[in-house]
This record gives structure tokens, C-alpha cells and sequence, in this order.
């Protein structure tokens, strides 16, 4: 018994070993094929990955050629583009640099005219005589913006007895009523002291530049006297008279040295003034002018001012007059306003009678107040 069933476990585990090793040779057997199926696709990959890798060289090569051809064609169209533009370009900017060079060839021409005019001019303005005749030249303008011409006078002697004549003189109100005072102005310019003292401020020569101011000094201190004795005899003009010099440059360096303001006016009686402060003193005695208008014309505006007053009753009175007849225009109106409602009246009840009726219609129905 024991025998048998030994034999039986025998048997079995014999079974089971030989199943498993009919799995295990099945197995080995799908593995084989599972590798060998593997091989193959990996090697059909690979295959299929060098066929691509050539296809898409071929591509690159196809396309890198075709580009390279493209740009070939571009860049020698390009290139015959800017051929004809530049040489179009060169053409034009050489004749505009001609035109240009001609030009500038003209202009040196007219350089050099213009250089001998201006030393002509600066042999011009050296004389003394023709630059006092460009300052009054510049003060006259300066007069004739600001006052009219009944407001000043030209070339006038202004001292009695005396044959010397102002370039200009102000007419001022007097004290004495219809009495004039004149202010003498005259306009002088050193120009050859000036130009030096720039020359010397461009060099920047110290010596050279206190010279040029003493010499200014003295010459502005000369003309000054010479605008006191010629021209100031008060009360026929005024106790003071007036320096024009012309440019701003030549007032600031007479205000520049020390204390040449304050002995024109005290010892010469004589206050220097350049273009700008010229017109600010000029304007002041314009509106002095008009104020002393407005004075002396005071008791005509009155006058006029009591003839409109007395017009303007009377008109008032006019429309008193007017207010009256047109309230009356307005009373007419409105009486016939109420007529005209009344004949209104009568026909709507003339027009409501039927027409068949044999109504006899009275005339006093038809009645109008009057």
C-alpha cells in the first residue's frame, strides 16, 4: 500500500516535471521567436532609419541647392539693382556736388566783393562826420515811431543869439501858458575810441584797455560841454539836455567808468542815454503830453458833457411822447380786438340756422356796439 501510493506521488511529480518542462520548452520556444521577431524590427528600423536619414540628406542637398541657387539669382539682382542705383546716385550727387561747387565758387566771388565793401563801409564809418550822421540817422527814427512830427524839431537853435543848431529839440509845455521849452538832444558817436577799446577787450590788454577808457572819458566829457554851451539857455529850454549815443555797447561803457554818470549831470547838466532807456524817457514825456491834452481840453469835454445832458432831457421827453401815443395805438387795438370777437360771435350764430327754416332774422339780432 505504501509501496502504491509512492508509486502514485512518483508518477506525479514525474508528470508535473515533464509538463513543466513541456512549458518551459514552449516557452523558450515564444521567447526564440519573441527575440528573433525583435531582431527583425529593430533591424527593419534601422533600415527604415537609414533610408530616411539618406532621403532626407537627399532633401537637404535638394533644398540647400535650390536656396543656394535662389540666392545666387537674388543677390545678382541686388547687386545689378544697386549697380544701377548707385551708379544713377553717384550720377546725381556728382552733378549736385558740381552745381554746389559752382556755387560756392560764386559765392567766394561775392566774398571777396563783399570783403572790399565792407572796407569801403569801414573807411566809411572811420570818419567822424558820417558816424554822427548814422547816430542821428538812428535818432530820428527813434522820434518819428514815438512822436509826430509837430512834437519835435530838426536842426533848431535853441540857445539866443547863437548860430549853433541842435540835431533835435522836444517841444515841452512851458509855465507860462502857450509857451513852449525845448530839450535839446544831439546824438554823438566816437567810433574810432570804441573800435579801440573792443580791440582792446579782444586782446585782452589791460593797458590798452584803461587808455581807451580815459580817452573816452574825455571825449564824452567834451561833447557834454559842448551840449551845455550850445544848446541850454533856460528858461527858453530846459536846465538839461540829452546824449544820444547809438548803441547799447557804447552807453554800457560810458556807464561803466566811475562816477562819469554823476559828473554829467551835476557839472554839464547833461544825461547820457542809449537806444533803450532813450525810448522808456522818450514814452514819459509822450504821456506827459497826453495828461497836459487831457487838462487843457478838460473844460471842453464839459461843455460837451452839459450839451449832451441837456439833449438827452429832451429825448427823454421824446420818449414820453412816443410811450404816450403808442399806449394809445395799443387802447385802439384792443377795442378792436373786442369788435372783431363780437362779429365773431353774430356769424357762428348765423351760421348754426338750418336752411330750411323761414326764419326772419331782426336787425337788431345783427347789432354791432359801435
Amino acid at each position: 500500500m505504501i509501496l502504491l501510493v509512492s508509486i502514485i506521488i512518483l508518477i506525479s511529480t514525474v508528470t508535473v516535471l515533464l509538463f513543466l518542462l513541456i512549458k518551459l520548452r514552449d516557452f523558450d520556444f515564444k521567447f526564440n521567436v519573441f527575440k528573433e521577431t525583435q531582431d527583425r524590427m529593430e533591424k527593419e528600423v534601422k533600415e527604415q532609419i537609414i533610408e530616411n536619414r539618406v532621403e532626407l540628406n537627399n532633401n537637404i542637398k535638394e533644398i540647400r541647392f535650390e536656396l543656394d541657387t535662389k540666392l545666387e539669382k537674388i543677390r545678382q539682382t541686388v547687386d545689378d539693382t544697386l549697380n544701377k542705383n548707385l551708379e544713377r546716385q553717384f550720377g546725381v550727387s556728382f552733378k549736385i556736388v558740381s552745381e554746389r561747387l559752382e556755387q560756392v565758387h560764386k559765392g567766394l566771388g561775392e566774398m571777396h566783393l563783399l570783403a572790399s565793401s565792407v572796407g569801403d563801409l569801414k573807411k566809411v564809418l572811420s570818419n567822424v562826420k558820417t558816424t554822427g550822421i548814422l547816430g542821428e540817422i538812428k535818432l530820428a527814427t527813434i522820434l518819428d515811431q514815438i512822436f509826430s512830427p509837430d512834437q519835435y524839431l530838426t536842426n533848431v537853435a535853441t540857445k539866443k543869439g547863437s548860430n549853433d543848431r541842435v540835431e533835435f529839440a522836444i517841444k515841452l509845455p512851458g509855465r507860462e501858458k502857450n509857451k513852449e521849452v525845448l530839450l535839446p538832444i544831439d546824438a554823438k558817436f566816437p567810433n574810432e575810441i570804441y573800435n579801440k577799446l573792443v580791440e582792446a577787450y579782444d586782446k585782452s590788454d589791460q593797458n590798452l584797455i584803461e587808455e581807451s577808457l580815459k580817452q573816452l572819458e574825455s571825449r564824452i566829457k567834451l561833447e557834454a560841454k559842448n551840449i551845455k554851451d550850445k544848446y541850454l539857455d533856460p528858461p527858453y529850454t530846459t536846465d538839461f539836455g540829452v546824449m544820444f549815443l547809438p548803441t547799447e555797447g557804447l552807453y554800457a561803457e560810458v556807464l561803466r567808468i566811475n562816477g562819469l554818470f554823476e559828473i554829467l549831470q551835476r557839472e554839464y547838466h547833461v544825461v547820457p542815454t542809449g537806444p533803450t532807456n532813450l525810448v522808456a524817457f522818450l514814452n514819459s514825456l509822450q504821456m506827459g503830453f497826453r495828461t497836459l491834452a487831457i487838462e487843457k481840453r478838460s473844460s471842453e469835454v464839459w461843455i460837451l458833457l452839459n450839451t449832451v445832458k441837456t439833449e438827452f432831457n429832451k429825448f427823454g421827453d421824446l420818449l414820453d411822447k412816443v410811450h404816450k401815443k403808442l399806449q394809445e395805438a395799443t387802447n385802439t387795438i384792443e377795442d378792436a380786438e373786442k369788435k372783431s370777437r363780437t362779429i365773431e360771435q353774430k356769424l357762428k350764430k348765423v351760421q348754426q340756422l338750418p336752411l330750411q327754416d323761414n326764419v326772419s332774422i331782426k336787425a337788431d339780432n345783427l347789432e354791432i356796439n359801435s
